[in-house]
């Protein structure tokens, strides 16, 4: 198995005025094969935080495209859920193992 990526780059809106690409940071939480773990995110919050933000989008531009993205994003969360609690019934979340 390859390591894991837990490192992103997000591309900023815009560039700068010389014409530079500026990047933010993103670090998702790394479970190690030991069973200790790097800090950092997960895809759950960062589906969390995009709900949010299009939902504000929408408050003020609504459209049909919006609400049904924010229907698929809410839909991903609803899965990523089910395989934590599904994860947990088979006693293996928080381990590094399947």
């Amino acid at each position: 198995m390859p390591d894991e990526k837990n490192e992103y780059a997000l591309m900023q809106f815009k560039r700068e005025e010389d014409g530079t690409q500026k990047f933010q940071k993103v670090v998702f939480y790394k479970m190690n094969k030991d069973g200790s773990f790097e800090n950092g995110t997960t895809l759950e919050e960062m589906l969390k935080l995009s709900i949010e933000r299009l939902d504000d989008l929408n408050e003020r531009f609504s459209c049909r495209e919006n609400i049904l993205a924010i229907t698929k994003m809410e839909e991903a969360l609803m899965w990523l859920n089910m395989r934590t609690e599904n994860r947990k019934k088979r006693g293996v979340e928080g381990k590094y193992e399947a």
